[in-house]
């Protein structure tokens, strides 16, 4: 048999191995369709600060089963434990969506990397449509919200244009997944 032949039992030609059944592969351990991962997550989104004890106790597996599939799903990227703060119970005073259209000759990636640098800014999103770009703004008051549109909005070559939607009520605050957890 020559180096790096395989042998496959029951097979009497060559044609006959794309029909041998194979084993399903399991699904990583860090992957978002393992069920136990989903059930995870769905457990921390309610309560980032939850015992992986306790998790282990109502999935029904070890706790170091939690520990191992929460360190695989943060190694792989998919999984990061992060505190929210919703800005009105954190008193700030300016809550703003702007509406950015980008100038022409320059990208909104650009514009999204310089201003992603300042602290006011917490949300940059490219999106389609009239926008270019949706960035949130939140400052302590009035005055550092009116001081961060004239320096880093109005007068600037790289804006077109801008919509300002300042925040009257949140009613919902939440990271948004790709998939359906439950």
């Amino acid at each position: 048999m020559s180096r790096g032949s395989r042998v496959v039992e029951n097979v009497t030609s060559i044609d006959e191995r794309k029909f041998v059944k194979r084993p399903l592969r399991q699904p990583d351990k860090s992957s978002p369709d393992d069920k136990l991962n989903r059930s995870i997550i769905a457990m921390l989104q309610k309560d980032g600060r939850m015992a992986f004890s306790e998790i282990a106790q109502e999935l029904g597996v070890s706790e170091g089963t939690i520990r191992n599939r929460v360190s695989s799903m943060k190694q792989a990227g998919m999984l990061q434990i992060v505190a929210i703060a919703d800005p009105v119970a954190a008193e700030y005073k300016t809550d703003a969506m702007l509406g950015l259209k980008i100038a022409p000759g320059h990208s909104p990636q650009a514009v999204a990397e310089r201003l992603a640098v300042l602290p006011d800014v917490v949300y940059i999103l490219w999106v389609s449509g009239r926008f270019d770009l949706l960035i949130e703004v939140v400052s302590n008051d009035r005055d550092g919200f009116l001081s961060f549109l004239d320096n880093e909005i109005h007068g600037q070559e790289d804006i077109a244009s801008i919509e300002t939607m300042t925040g009257l009520k949140n009613f919902k605050n939440q990271f948004l997944l790709k998939r359906n957890w439950s």
